[in-house]
């Protein structure tokens, strides 16, 4: 266990692997990634027992910093949820004050203390957002001139106050961010209302469309993923990439890459599919059908961040579980990739399995949630919707046998890998 050193001493006690650590994404009106929102939840097991908006801010923060902000949230901001106890202390040394953005509570008491404080956070570079902010009360107005963004629920609010609010806050300069934002519906009336951010998972919702049609860069992908895994020679596989540029220039910049560990630059298709093999080129393939072909290697879709980070979550998790089973991690790597494929495509489950043969336990686990990778993907989807799903994790962690601990330090290798995969391969 790792101790946190903090000047508070109810968080002196508390070690970094005793919570669960969740991240929900924020997104800018062209739905492109822009920052998370870091979610704390208390492991109920383990010595230690959080239970002050403190020790849940320090926890947070610690366990962030020294496992590395750029793991958790690499180029994007991260938001942090404090309160006025957190603001008095001094937990701020551990935080990259360009990287984050602290939140604070409509119904939080400003103090000339907190006031006087925030406004010296700030002086500092510190940023702040109001959170969940309902009216344009007393205490929204002494904290305003220290916000740079003000959140509001589109869930929470009601209409004609979103409507009212809205236009007041952007005329004093505040950038807006729609929070719980779960359907397509309220980002397009978020979007009409002046809102610049979006915190939700409505991007991860199938919108099914019938006689939707993939794009011809996906199916580009998919005609290369049928080649690579038939076993097609070489050469025609190097043929099917000439056929796309982008996918030919980003499968160059990828075996150059660090990650890849080549000797000498490659410039060669050929070069590139030989050391890449072909595990590693079907992989790279699965991610890369949610790069948009006019944004590949500009941003980072957040539905993209997703299906990597599952994937490669789920892999992990395999590969822990059992480790003398290789192919069972590939099988889990595929598992998490395909299992946002209607998403992507709007396109039924049951459809894109009847396209895409997979075996009975791969398709269990898509369509039921069944059976071992069944099991691993349900896990990876509590993680992700920790605020709704946290009561399912300990089951699932108990059916898996695994331990909060092992699983923390897993979701943290994931978060860092689908941000290296997406800076350096798309």
């Amino acid at each position: 266990m790792i101790d946190i050193s903090l000047n508070d001493p109810a968080s002196r006690s508390l070690r970094v692997r005793e919570f669960y650590l969740g991240r929900q994404p924020i997104l800018d009106r062209n739905q492109d990634l822009f920052g998370y929102e870091l979610l704390f939840r208390n492991a109920p097991v383990g010595p230690a027992h959080i239970d002050t908006e403190l020790t849940a801010t320090a926890a947070v923060i610690a366990h962030a910093s020294q496992l590395g902000m750029e793991k958790v949230i690499g180029d994007a901001l991260g938001f942090v949820n404090v309160d006025a106890e957190a603001i008095m202390s001094d937990i701020f040394g551990f935080l990259p004050r360009e990287k984050v953005v602290l939140e604070v509570v409509e119904t939080m008491s400003p103090t000339p203390a907190v006031l006087a404080r925030m406004a010296d956070l700030a002086s500092h570079g510190f940023r702040f957002a109001l959170n969940d902010v309902r009216g344009d009360s007393g205490h929204v107005q002494d904290m305003l001139p220290m916000v740079e963004y003000v959140k509001m629920s589109m869930g929470g609010a009601p209409l004609d106050s979103l409507v009212k609010l809205a236009p007041r806050f952007r005329q004093d300069g505040k950038k807006l961010v729609a929070g719980k934002v779960e359907t397509r519906e309220e980002f397009k009336h978020g979007l009409e209302l002046g809102f610049e951010f979006f915190q939700g998972y409505y991007f991860s919702k199938p919108l099914i469309m019938s006689g939707k049609k993939l794009s011809p860069s996906q199916l580009a992908v998919m005609e290369l993923m049928t080649l690579v895994t038939s076993d097609a020679d070489n050469l025609e596989i190097e043929r099917a990439i000439k056929r796309d540029v982008s996918l030919a220039l980003n499968l160059l910049r990828l075996v150059n890459t660090p990650a890849v560990g080549a000797r000498q630059r490659i410039d060669s298709l050929s070069q590139a599919v030989t050391i890449l093999g072909r595990r590693q080129l079907q992989r790279w393939l699965q991610i890369m059908l949610y790069a948009e072909p006019s944004k590949r290697g500009h941003s980072m879709t957040p539905l993209l961040m997703l299906a990597a980070t599952r994937g490669r979550l789920l892999e992990l998790l395999a590969q822990k579980l059992r480790p003398s089973h290789r192919h069972d991690a590939d099988v889990a790597f595929t598992v998490g990739i395909m299992s946002l494929m209607d998403t992507l495509f709007g396109i039924p489950m049951t459809e894109i399995l009847a396209q895409i043969p997979v075996s009975a336990e791969v398709a269990d686990a898509l369509l039921e949630r069944a059976g071992f990778f069944g099991d691993l993907l349900r896990l990876a989807e509590c993680i992700e919707r920790l605020e709704e799903m946290e009561n399912q994790i300990v089951p699932t962690l108990r059916g898996l046998a695994m331990s909060t601990e092992e699983l923390i330090e897993l979701e943290m290798a994931a978060f860092e890998w689908s941000d290296t995969v997406v800076r350096y391969a798309l």
